[in-house]
């Protein structure tokens, strides 16, 4: 018998058929709002990813796609643009007074509004410079291309902090990170490039697709001195685990009071940064039990273990011993807090 024939026979049935290449992963479709809270059907299965050169996109260099914008109460609406020493010394940039950035998340760039809430919270607070760091360039692409330049990104704010730093001689302590969905990990990711040695690293409700608790492009607690989550729609659009050094889960987490059916979880996701930005310009502060687990947020039952802290706010928890999971309530529209 020829068996070599028989082979070969059997082989090319099998390329025929299909069965001779690998499985194609099936698609796996979510709705994920983009920056402006349309909701857009992504395929988040691995294959969904370039497969010709037809689909492959201009390469993002956060070097020179990045852009800073500096605000401050000399320049409160009209940004400053930085992109060097020269450029930053010639600017409203004051090293006495500390510094805030604030970084959107996907299919947006500079002008989404929790940079204009926040920058406006802070400057309404006190002298500050906040810089806006809009990275469209990487952030208006597929969902998953947006997620591969997470990294980049964050390494790229990184670069551009040392860069600060060497015009201005200001030190780490006096630099927050405040990063909203895929924006957090961005922050995260800068962090991270800093040694960890940031002050404070606001995430606001860290994109969930994608990204895992322990990822290395992912936020985690060790990316600042002081790293912190607000969760408004764990487990949808957001992260659901703990990922900071304390994390807290208004309303439980996952869905946000006043958002009515919130289909795609757009409205609970947007809260993160309206909460933060009112916890920065507001007397009021968002007061929030700690709670003796992670488990006690998916139960619905917080059992108080330790004590109470603040949400958000200015100065940030650094140096309070805050750590751990919280629950608070909030009202459905602004003012949200309720002391």
């Amino acid at each position: 018998m020829n068996y070599a024939f028989w082979i070969s026979l059997v082989v090319a049935l099998m390329c025929q058929s299909g069965l001779g290449h690998p499985v194609p992963e099936e698609p796996r479709w979510e709705l994920i709002p983009d920056g402006n809270g349309n909701l857009k059907m992504v395929n988040l299965a691995e294959n969904s990813l370039a497969e010709d050169d037809s689909e492959i996109v201009p390469l993002f260099n956060p070097n020179t796609d990045i852009i800073y914008r500096l605000f401050t109460r000399s320049n409160p609406t009209n940004p400053q643009i930085l992109t060097n020493a020269a450029s930053i010394q010639a600017s409203n940039f004051n090293p006495a007074h500390p510094t805030r950035f604030t970084i959107h998340g996907w299919s947006n760039d500079g002008s989404h509004f929790m940079n204009a809430d926040i920058r406006d919270a802070f400057l309404q607070r006190g002298d500050f410079n906040v810089i806006t760091v809009d990275w469209g360039v990487g952030a208006q692409l597929s969902y998953i291309q947006a997620r591969g330049n997470v990294g980049p990104a964050g390494a790229g704010v990184s670069g551009f902090i040392d860069i600060l730093r060497g015009a201005t001689g200001i030190s780490r302590d006096s630099i927050y990170l405040i990063g909203f969905s895929l924006g957090a990990h961005v922050a995260g990711n800068a962090g991270k490039g800093q040694n960890g040695e940031i002050n404070t690293v606001i995430a606001l409700d860290p994109a969930g697709p994608l990204f895992s608790v322990g990822q290395d492009t992912a936020v985690q607690a060790s990316d600042g001195r002081y790293v912190e989550t607000i969760m408004t729609n764990a487990g949808l659009l957001g992260h659901s685990e703990p990922m900071g050094q304390s994390n807290f889960y208004p309303n439980g987490g996952r869905t946000q009071p006043g958002c009515g059916a919130d289909v795609g979880g757009s409205c609970a996701h947007d809260r993160a940064p309206l909460f933060y930005a009112e916890s920065v310009r507001s007397a009021t502060p968002f007061r929030s039990t700690r709670c003796s687990s992670h488990n006690d947020i998916v139960s619905g039952q917080c059992i108080p273990s330790g004590p109470d802290a603040n949400m958000g706010g200015q100065p940030s928890n650094f140096g309070r011993g805050v750590n751990g999971i919280y629950f608070l309530t909030t009202n459905d529209a602004s003012p949200f807090a309720r002391g």
